[in-house]
């Protein structure tokens, strides 16, 4: 490249709402592309699966030996050639038998031949075929799940595809299960299909199960049929296309609790300990079923909504169409949900899903974000609707922090990124939470009617169709009639994302208010931003919105006012995804975006600006500040008082009886668990040991909340060790997380070798995410323990990193024990240098030498069962771990 040194001086700006000013910048350095470099190889481009054919209708029969964790099919698929004529035929089916194919032809099957390669198959046709011809190929196979080399990605742990769970009955908390995941192409695991995106079938499956258990797949149960030998074949039909993805299946000993929308069944799948809470947990569905086909003006398109609960799963949930699949982390009891539910979002994104993924599909994975940055955003219309903006707004906080927090680690990336190393990658904060912060940053600049217009002109227009980002464009174009290139591409065709930095400047002689509005992203990679937002100016107890745009470097907005604002407020509606430095805003400022003062009446802010505020003020030692967190501690969102809750420190040095007393309040008091629970964490954490503080902590021990009952313990064990060893044993039964949780950091903290046993036996019980917390504990207390004890726990260590199915678990008992050889390390190595030191013959020399010669011993141990594991790891990214190619 060469270098053009360009002096930008005397720059003139076109200014909102007043006047022009010019502004003097500095030199800088631009970087010209020299039209003669030859490029070295051509950018990476993952495309749109190119279509060799249509998919039309798969008629699937199969059945299953659960002994070998094989599955026996029998695949009917009909197709046409898309566009050219052919004589050959592709298809993916990864890790098969293939027995047979064979054209049909009425009444008879002619065999073809074929080649496969474990990925494809190939296969001779036995003429040209023109796209005029539709032909059905007919494959006998078995599909051998367990044989197959497995990858994955952070959202989906693994591509396996079929699933056989406890298929022997040998984990004896575990039921029995089979079941499918499709996304992004596994489902070519158990069917031979063309699995790319953009294609779309209608299917039908015929499935043979012993009589016991129950099958879901795609649409209708339409019969079933008892075969005289202890089995039966459930006939399911999906007479509307879907992408091949979406397929699923699964077997197990469900109990089945009915619902229904309207004239369509909703049905819930769970196993029989949670079949009377299935309505708890569930029971909001027919409702979010009315609301998005209000909102978005399109009915629910599909013939049914099923959802099924499974053990193992690799994913949080899947919208297969009609057939939803969550992982047992929704799994709550009543007395849990006290608590708040774990599956109501997921619940919502995934029936979202099935408008936008399931209904119109992106056409490639790079353009993902039409499936997930929409079913995200589901998620935040749900709340709105359900719990109020609130609700909503916290959502959306948590989706930046969250995007922000990666970023910062993954560095900035295109939200259609044609240039991914895996499929999978696109599975991340990009596609989820930063997209679903655009769409609300579209819905805000179009408003409300013509946004949710053009979703309804956008699903309508494409459905039953795979598509890319520009028809999403094109549908918001037609709607509005404004070119919106602008916004898609600067959000959606680029990477990273606006870095504002805000300053003010008040004129008392002029009555001028200046706000000037810097972008300071590193415009290497990151686009300068056209960002249309509001002001909100309060002055003489009124409050005035001025809509401004911000698209260039630096932005100086003024405004005439009538004397000094009590506050500027940039981005009023805080919709702009963002990171923004806010300068020379005065505590009583900050104070007032919280709450504003009694002249401005009942005027509310909203949840992000007092969150804001409070962020900003829980530093501050100034008495504005302290009492502005304190009553933040009443605000009417339970939200923004956790929160508060947190950021206390200040107020409780500052103003002891006064917080103290405001805490005893919430601890006693409010009407949401986690309040009053984070409440006795904080009393814990700055008044432990003070009057009438322990009475609330053993009050708590008596709460139906296990969260507060969780707090609780954790408060008395600050104070009383003994005390809460004493509640922790009557709690050792329960399997909640929160419980669990509580027990076993009292017992890393107090416990002896006489609480081995809770931990051995518990980690035979738990499963899931519960599982990954655990064990970090059981680590941590095994630090703590002497030798004797170390060495029995490394039986649980070792079979967890051994043999637990969840290659995640797996490896928090591989860190487990990385760590515990690290610590023995450490301590030979200290031991030693000890050694050297101390006088020859001496006591102390003996007992060095023989806790040397203890912890080399029990090292050896945790290095040989490392080796073995090592040897035994096929998991692509625990190899990695290991310091293992391949």
């Amino acid at each position: 490249m060469n270098k053009l040194v360009v002096s930008l001086l005397a720059f003139v700006f076109i200014l909102g709402c007043k006047t022009t000013e010019t502004i003097n910048l500095p030199e800088k350095i631009i970087e010209i592309e020299n039209p003669n470099k030859k490029p070295v190889e051509r950018p990476v481009y993952q495309a749109s699966y190119t279509k060799k054919v249509d998919l039309i209708h798969t008629k699937l029969a199969v059945s299953f030996n659960w002994e070998k964790a094989e599955l026996y099919g029998k695949a009917d698929i009909t197709l046409r050639p898309y566009f050219y004529a052919t004589n050959k035929l592709e298809l993916n089916a990864r890790g098969m038998d293939i027995h047979q194919v064979a054209l049909v032809e009425k009444d008879n099957k002619k065999p073809l031949d074929f080649t496969y390669d474990s990925l494809l198959i190939t296969i001779a046709l036995d003429k040209i075929y023109t796209r005029n011809d539709t032909l059905t190929i007919s494959i006998d196979y078995t599909s051998k799940p367990e044989e197959l080399k497995t990858g994955g990605s952070n959202a989906i742990s693994s591509d396996k595809g079929l699933y056989f769970i406890n298929p022997k009955g040998e984990e004896k908390n575990k039921m029995p299960q089979i079941w499918t995941q499709g996304e992004t192409e596994s489902n070519s695991v158990w069917f031979p299909t063309v699995d790319a995106s953009n294609q779309k079938m209608t299917n039908e499956i015929a499935i043979t199960v012993a009589e016991k258990y129950v099958t879901l797949s795609n649409g209708i149960l339409t019969h079933a049929e008892l075969n005289g030998d202890g089995t039966r074949t459930d006939f399911w039909e999906m007479d509307q296309p879907h992408a091949p993805y979406l397929v699923m299946m699964a077997v197990g000993e469900f109990k089945i609790v009915k619902d229904k929308w309207k004239n369509i069944e909703v049905n819930y799948y769970v196993e029989e300990e949670f079949e009377l809470y299935a309505n708890d947990i569930f029971g909001l569905t027919p409702e979010m079923l009315e609301f998005y086909s209000t909102v978005l003006g399109v009915a629910y398109p599909w013939q049914k909504y099923h959802q099924i609960v499974v053990r193992d799963y690799v994913s949080g949930a899947m919208e297969n169409t009609t057939g939803v699949i969550f992982g047992d982390f929704v799994y709550q009891t009543k007395r849990e949900l006290i608590d708040g539910s774990n599956a109501e979002d997921v619940i919502a994104h995934e029936l979202f899903h099935h408008w936008f993924g399931d209904l119109v599909t992106c056409e490639s994975w790079s353009n993902l974000p039409l499936n997930e940055s929409f079913a995200t955003y589901g998620e935040f219309l749900w709340n709105e609707y359900k719990y109020g903006s609130d609700k909503a707004a916290h959502g959306l906080q948590q989706d930046l922090s969250g995007f922000l927090a990666q970023e910062k680690q993954t560095g900035p990336k295109d939200m259609i990124r044609f240039d991914y190393k895996d499929k999978e990658d696109m599975f991340d904060g990009h596609s989820y939470q930063k997209g679903g912060r655009i769409l609300h940053m579209l819905r805000k600049y179009m408003g409300d009617e013509a946004f949710f217009a053009s979703l309804k002109l956008y699903l309508e227009e494409n459905k039953y169709t795979d598509v890319e980002m520009h028809q999403l464009r094109l549908a918001c174009e037609k709607i509005t009639g404004e070119d919106l290139n602008w916004f898609f591409n600067q959000w959606f065709f680029a990477k990273g994302h606006p870095v504002l930095e805000i300053t003010y400047e008040y004129n008392d002689s002029t009555k001028i208010q200046k706000v000037i509005v810097e972008q300071k992203q590193n415009f290497d990679e990151v686009p300068l931003y056209k960002l249309p937002f509001k002001i909100d100016i309060y002055a003489n107890g009124k409050k005035t919105t001025k809509e401004v745009v911000a698209d260039k470097v630096t932005n100086v907005f003024e405004f005439e006012v009538s004397t000094k604002p009590d506050l500027v407020n940039v981005d009023a509606d805080k919709m702009l995804l963002c990171e923004k430095t806010d300068i020379h805003k005065s505590t009583e400022e900050w104070a007032f975006l919280y709450q504003p003062t009694a002249n401005y009446g009942a005027l509310k802010m909203n949840y992000l600006d007092r969150y804001e505020a409070i962020s900003k003020l829980q530093k501050s030692k100034e008495e504005i500040a302290i009492t502005t967190l304190i009553k933040a501690l009443n605000d009417e969102y339970e939200g923004i008082r956790n929160y508060a809750l947190g950021s206390i420190k200040t107020a409780a040095n500052a103003r002891p009886t006064e917080t103290k007393e405001a805490l005893l309040k919430l601890a006693k008091e409010d009407a949401d668990s986690k309040v009053r629970g984070n409440a006795i964490a904080a009393l814990s954490k700055y008044f432990a040991g003070e009057d009438g503080v322990e009475d609330v902590f053993l009050n708590g021990i008596n709460e139906q909340s296990y969260f507060v009952i969780g707090k609780s313990l954790a408060a008395i064990s600050t104070t009383n060790g003994k005390l809460a060893m004493k509640y922790a044993k009557t709690f050792e039964e329960e399997d909640n997380a929160a419980l669990v949780g509580a027990v076993s950091g009292i017992y890393v903290e107090h416990g002896t070798e006489k609480q081995l046993d809770y931990f051995m036996n518990k980690a035979e019980k738990i499963d899931g995410f519960g599982k990954y917390g655990f064990m970090m504990s059981f680590n941590s207390y095994l630090k703590k323990q002497d030798n004797t004890t170390v060495s029995k726990g490394l039986a649980t260590i070792k079979n967890i990193a051994l043999n637990e199915k969840i290659w995640w678990i797996r490896m928090v008992g591989i860190n487990s024990l990385s760590d515990l050889d690290g610590m023995y390390a450490n301590r030979i190595h200290i031991a030693e240098a000890d050694l050297k030191t101390t006088e020859v013959g001496s006591e102390k020399e003996q007992k060095l030498r023989n806790a040397i010669e203890e912890d080399k011993k029990l090292q050896q141990s945790i290095t040989k069962i490392l080796e073995e594991v090592k040897s035994k790891e096929e998991n692509p990214r625990l190899r990695s771990m290991l310091g293992l190619k391949g």
